[in-house]
């Protein structure tokens, strides 16, 4: 397990973190992506931990909390001491019926807080993220907030996650012109069949040097490689998330040319066609850390061999080559006037 700085500061996190979205699931969309009882969520916390991860991501909107009242419960079960362990959980979505309890207000912010310390029966949280981006609250009432829990010691790091690259940039510069807690990192969907954020947030995260946190590096499981495109376009051998939980959207006839590349190099290597994803993911100079999550050890197991797996350049030109992004304005007159200064 590697070990790299989150952005711009001197945290060190693994290069997997463990994702707990499968935690505490009970009816509706979170019982569809997982149902994780204390003692199940033990031994994958046990075993990621045994495996060198560091780094633990939740959120209060989880199972309705039950996620991080579950990872709470399991590092005290565990006997996992603070300082071993990075902790990061989000605040933005609905956690009740009223009007401000949600999104990225003040008010939300230092409640949720509070709620999510409780839950985890913790005294900080070492990354507090805002998890979708509020249209209704200014960008800086949401970044003063998260400034004054990081004065108060209740929360240590901050971060974004799912916003827009004109977005992040406009916080980083109010963060910086009022001197405020900077921000660290983006949590962001990125696949070999997603690859979207190529076009603007990966050339701003680089710019500004935050760091990148991957969510559903499989696809919602599509890239296991379990599922196969049927007559009629959808899919067959739909019995894992896909099946009652069909997100993110997946393009299915791009999907098929990336599975075909990496089922030859999943077979030539002797791996999973899971852990080729994963790899791919592990040599983008853009990613700090990949979040995977398991109903089960030797699915987590299999995740983490995956940083075993060294691609090379053939490999990655392979890859590359079926599921890179097609020619988009303004990026292609870019490219073309930036060869005048090359």
């Amino acid at each position: 397990m590697r070990y790299r700085p989150l952005g711009p500061s001197g945290l060190f996190v693994s290069e997997l973190c463990l994702g707990t979205m499968t935690f505490g699931g009970d009816e509706g969309i979170w019982g569809q992506i997982g149902r994780l009882d204390q003692q199940e969520a033990d031994e994958l916390v046990k075993a990621a931990l045994d495996a060198g991860i560091n780094f633990i991501d939740t959120a209060n909107v989880y199972a309705e909390g039950r996620s991080e009242s579950i990872l709470g419960q399991s590092l005290r079960n565990l006997g996992v001491a603070r300082d071993d362990v990075v902790v990061a959980t989000k605040v933005f979505g609905a956690v009740g019926t009223g009007p401000n309890q949600r999104g990225a207000s003040r008010r939300h912010i230092l409640s949720a807080c509070q709620t999510s310390l409780s839950r985890l029966g913790l005294d900080h949280i070492d990354l507090y993220q805002i998890h979708g981006f509020d249209p209704k609250t200014p960008i800086a009432e949401t970044l003063e907030a998260l400034d004054t829990l990081v004065r108060h010691g209740h929360v240590r790091y901050i971060g974004l996650s799912n916003w827009a690259a004109w977005q992040v940039v406009k916080a980083v510069g109010i963060a910086e012109a009022r001197k405020l807690a900077p921000l660290l990192s983006l949590q962001a969907y990125y696949t070999l069949i997603g690859r979207d954020l190529e076009r603007e947030i990966v050339p701003m995260l680089k710019a500004e040097g935050l760091g990148l946190m991957v969510w559903s590096p499989l696809a919602g499981g599509y890239l296991s490689g379990k599922y196969q495109r049927d007559a009629a376009g959808g899919l067959t051998g739909a019995d894992g998330r896909r099946a009652t939980f069909d997100f993110p959207p997946v393009n299915v006839e791009r999907g098929e040319a990336a599975l075909a590349v990496m089922r030859r190099l999943a077979e030539t290597r002797k791996v999973t066609v899971a852990q080729i994803a994963l790899a791919w993911l592990l040599h983008q100079e853009v990613v700090t850390t990949v979040i995977i999550g398991a109903k089960r050890a030797d699915q987590l197991a299999d995740n983490i061999a995956a940083t075993q797996v060294s691609l090379d350049a053939d490999e990655l030109l392979a890859l590359d080559a079926a599921t890179r992004l097609p020619a988009e304005y303004p990026g292609w007159m870019l490219e073309r006037q930036g060869t005048i200064r090359a």
